[in-house]
């Protein structure tokens, strides 16, 4: 995803049965293209040398559609990844030529840079765990991670890509929307950051799943993940499990709600169509 810092909101034309398509999110939480790869090698339990190629591709392309669902500007490198990807699956299904014997690997280039992506990635996490001289200095410090309870193991950090997993999971049980009727409604994404902060300052920890009313719509699903989003990325929440790929857990990460300003969430607040039930009822 581009470098920034904040979120960033441009009004964009309502699209039928997409709710979410009033604003282009920017939020720096998605690394590049080649770490979605790893997600997707790993999670598949396969080696990096023998990728397969079109089960890779096809999930690479749904984590773009999920991507585009929270309206995120997916950055260029993104696209032109799934570019190559089409392009070695398509190579691959190809017979081989009668003119050469031995045609190289079409996926030998993306296996080298996986490769070495993967090796500069790791070498970043070492440095990263290692005590810098005054690199707290000015940092507000978050809440300390409890003593892990004897005979409990400790907690897995969550990546993006796995929220992105749980995400898409939820987006499957949304409740249909109606196109009969439209409702005209105020949204503020600093709104539900507010009412996600409130709910974890009063259980200090809320299952993922629980964040998403049974009946939520798929605008509401969108709004409340990408509010958590925010949280994580301001450093108030953080998402862990007590295993790989296990229950998705959201935790307050600071002592005091009270002191999290929230000016840094833009506030997305427009007036905006979106499809509402026989009953009246709008999406949030």
């Amino acid at each position: 995803m581009p470098d920034d810092d904040h979120a960033v909101a441009e009004d964009s034309p309502v699209a039928s049965g997409r709710s979410a398509s009033l604003y282009r999110v920017k939020l720096p939480v998605f690394e590049g293209p080649l770490d979605l790869l790893l997600h997707l090698i790993k999670k598949n339990e396969v080696e990096i040398a023998d990728i397969p190629v079109a089960t890779i591709t096809e999930q690479y392309l749904a984590y773009l559609e999920a991507m585009r669902d929270l309206n995120l500007d997916i950055a260029g490198e993104f696209l032109v990844m799934a570019a190559t990807l089409t392009l070695i699956k398509s190579r691959m299904l190809l017979p081989p030529s009668e003119e050469e014997e031995e045609e190289a690997d079409p996926r030998a280039d993306l296996v080298r840079q996986l490769l070495e992506y993967q090796r500069y990635r790791e070498a970043a996490l070492a440095l990263a765990e290692r005590p810098l001289l005054h690199r707290d200095v000015f940092v507000r410090e978050p809440v300390m991670d409890a003593e892990p309870v004897e005979g409990e193991l400790p907690r897995l950090k969550v990546t993006p890509w796995e929220l992105l997993d749980a995400f898409r999971n939820v987006l499957k049980r949304a409740r249909p929307e109606s196109v009969h009727e439209v409702v005209v409604e105020q949204i503020s994404l600093r709104d539900r950051v507010r009412t996600l902060l409130q709910a974890l300052g009063i259980a200090r920890s809320l299952d993922f799943e629980s964040l998403f009313a049974d009946d939520a719509t798929r605008f509401e699903i969108i709004m409340t993940f990408l509010a958590m989003l925010e949280l994580m990325k301001m450093g108030a929440a953080r998402a862990t499990q007590e295993e790989r790929y296990g229950r998705i857990v959201i935790e307050l990460a600071i002592e005091d709600v009270s002191s999290l300003s929230l000016e840094s969430v833009d506030e997305y607040e427009r007036t905006a169509a979106e499809p509402g039930g026989a009953d009246g009822r709008s999406g949030t």
